[in-house]
């Protein structure tokens, strides 16, 4: 996909100067920027889970398992994508900043609340390597830095145009999330590591999507747009890999 198709497929972009495009200046302070607020986001999303866990302790250990079960699921789940489009469209917005920064908090906030009780499941389990044990959520946050860093290094270094992923990525999150409403009739069709292991595959496209966007296609002014892009990805491949260390775990 080149710039002029990404524009027609993205209003937003039709806008100003791309980053390709942009002086090599205003090119790395955009670049810098957008994985400042990737960090700024990452820290507020922890600092929210450190904020429930401390002060909110035994609530949410009575909270938690009145939530495991389909249903309630299923309504956090719809609700987590009518949530992220809305953020999304904040972050884009081309007439105000504190929208676009609206935007970005909107989406750390929920996705704290849909963490939640993934990062409560994983606080009863501890991972065995050799004769040490490990938190299952140092061990997936390590393993989705590696893999984050991994990826994107990889595309600052060919500077390759991942644009085309688009519509692969499109298919495959509907496929998805077509197994994960199946999933609510048929218990169980998505046990094991086979799901979460295809959707780390999944999702590590969409890094290479979003990072590629980063230096071709998005605006030196859409910092905040591109950091929520990123940071979606990166808190999706956390929760991804964490399954994958829990499921490691109660194997051992």
């Amino acid at each position: 996909m080149n710039q002029a198709d990404f524009r027609a497929q993205n209003p937003y972009a039709s806008f100003g100067m791309v980053a390709a495009d942009a002086p090599a200046a205003d090119r790395l302070s955009f670049i810098r920027r957008t994985y400042l607020h990737v960090a700024l986001a990452v820290y507020a999303l922890v600092m929210l889970e450190v904020m429930y866990f401390t002060l909110f302790g035994d609530t949410m250990n009575q909270l938690m398992p009145r939530m495991m079960n389909r249903v309630t699921w299923f309504l956090i789940l719809a609700a987590f994508m009518a949530v992220g489009h809305v953020a999304n469209k904040w972050a884009m917005s081309d007439t105000s900043a504190s929208k676009q920064y609206m935007g970005l908090g909107l989406y750390v906030l929920f996705e704290s609340f849909v963490l939640a009780p993934l990062l409560w499941i994983a606080n009863h389990y501890a991972t065995p390597v050799g004769d040490m044990t490990f938190s299952p959520i140092a061990v997936a946050a390590v393993l989705t830095l590696f893999v984050f860093a991994g990826l994107t290094l990889g595309v600052f270094l060919t500077r390759a145009d991942f644009s085309f992923l688009g519509p692969i990525l499109g298919i495959g999150g509907m496929l998805a999330l077509g197994l994960i409403a199946a999933s609510f009739f048929f218990p169980g069709m998505l046990s094991g590591v086979w799901f979460p292991i295809a959707m780390v595959v999944l999702v590590s496209g969409s890094v290479l999507y979003s990072t590629s966007n980063v230096l071709h296609h998005y605006r030196t002014t859409q910092h905040v747009a591109a950091a929520l892009a990123l940071f979606a990805s990166l808190a999706t491949l956390f929760w991804y890999i964490l399954q994958i260390v829990l499921a490691s775990s109660r194997r051992n």
